[in-house]
């Protein structure tokens, strides 16, 4: 089975990565893999979070995706042949306020609901455990079985497994879909035609505007902006850090070079990609509030991406109107915490035509439209 991936992101590699070890021809069709919302993230891998609130399907997915990530990541790295940067270090959650405890109760209650295991904290507690953060919190969680990837080493490896399965990677520019002809085809930037039997799109909030794509097979992807800055120093941090106050949030998570990746702005502003000095200042400050010995560390960078909304908040996987074109994007916020669950379940809808249950309230037949497969 020939399998086009349009989209060089996390999702589109580990799907590629999945299919390729499932036997299938793969390509994947991206100038620059792994060089959008994927090379920003921070790849935080928390068990819970307030867009999941009365959501238990949406729930249910996230928890199967963190089940399978210690896996998925050992297997990526021995495929490599490189570490990927999983971190299970706990993730410890930090309220500085009341406000910020009512969310952290939230969180308390998801997490027993679904038996995650966690622990609340006092005050000295967080302390404790996190000397170098402001001491003025109110109260703190720590969930010990989670935490974080690096998106940069975790793309680096799955490029380098993709290979080693067999697949291939084009660096160039999907520039047409080909889509009234039996089986689908791309039409590269560089003018060569491509045919797969199945062709999968996962360009995030491009996906909906690739060309040659009919009206109503796509819904509409809305890009959401988010800036990361990176510091590096002598002040240590041995958890991924979630901080709370006055209506703000600002999350650390280290790296295992040492790097702390600091995040995340949120902002509805179209298409736009570059790192502005606002949202830069932005996080400076919030880091600042909640670990003030960031102003004595060295700025080692910032970066902007733009996350992938899709019209109901909810990825959208699997097979769309037509049998042979798929979906794999809409991940908005939890696309690296949803890798390793969004790959299997795309390796199997490729391969079997059908989602597994437990992707099915994902699926793109939600927003089906009658366009048909050619006859």
């Amino acid at each position: 089975m020939r399998v086009i991936i349009v989209g060089g992101g996390v999702i589109g590699l580990a799907t590629a990565w999945r299919c390729a070890q499932r036997g299938a021809d793969v390509t994947v069709i991206d100038p620059e893999p792994g060089g959008k919302a994927s090379h920003v993230a921070a790849g935080l891998l928390p068990p819970s979070g307030d867009m999941l609130i009365g959501q238990p399907d949406f729930a249910r997915f996230v928890l199967h995706s963190r089940a399978l990530y210690p896996s998925f990541a050992a297997e990526v790295a021995q495929a490599a042949g490189t570490p990927v940067g999983f971190l299970r270090n706990g993730i410890l959650d930090v309220a500085y306020d009341a406000r910020a405890a009512e969310g952290l109760d939230r969180l308390r209650q998801m997490a027993d609901d679904f038996g995650v295991r966690y622990r609340m904290l006092t005050p000295d507690d967080c302390h404790r455990l996190e000397p170098h953060l402001a001491a003025e919190a109110h109260t703190g969680m720590l969930s010990p079985d989670d935490g974080s990837i690096d998106p940069r080493a975790l793309t680096r490896g799955l490029t380098a497994a993709l290979r080693h399965a067999g697949g291939h990677l084009v660096r160039e520019r999907a520039a047409r879909l080909l889509l009234d002809t039996d089986t689908p085809a791309v039409r590269l930037s560089g003018g060569a035609l491509l045919h797969a039997d199945r062709l999968v799109l996962a360009a995030g909030p491009w996906t909906h505007l690739l060309p040659g794509l009919p009206d109503g097979l796509v819904p509409e992807i809305k890009p959401y902006k988010g800036q990361v800055i990176r510091l590096h120093g002598d002040t240590s941090v041995h958890h991924t850090v979630r901080c709370g106050y006055e209506d703000r949030a600002v999350y650390i998570a280290p790296r295992t070079d040492g790097e702390l990746a600091v995040g995340a702005t949120y902002e509805d502003t179209g298409y736009d990609e570059h790192v502005r000095a606002e949202g830069v200042a932005d996080l400076l400050e919030r880091v600042r509030r909640v670990l003030p010995a960031a102003s004595r560390m060295r700025f080692a960078g910032a970066d902007a991406g733009l996350r992938p909304g899709s019209p109901d908040g909810r990825p959208i996987l699997g097979p769309t109107s037509r049998d042979d074109v798929l979906l794999a994007t809409g991940h908005h916020r939890v696309g690296v915490q949803l890798t390793p669950a969004t790959a299997e379940a795309m390796a199997e809808a490729v391969v079997t035509g059908r989602l597994p249950q437990i992707a099915r309230p994902f699926g793109a037949d939600r927003f089906a439209s009658t366009v048909p497969t050619p006859a």
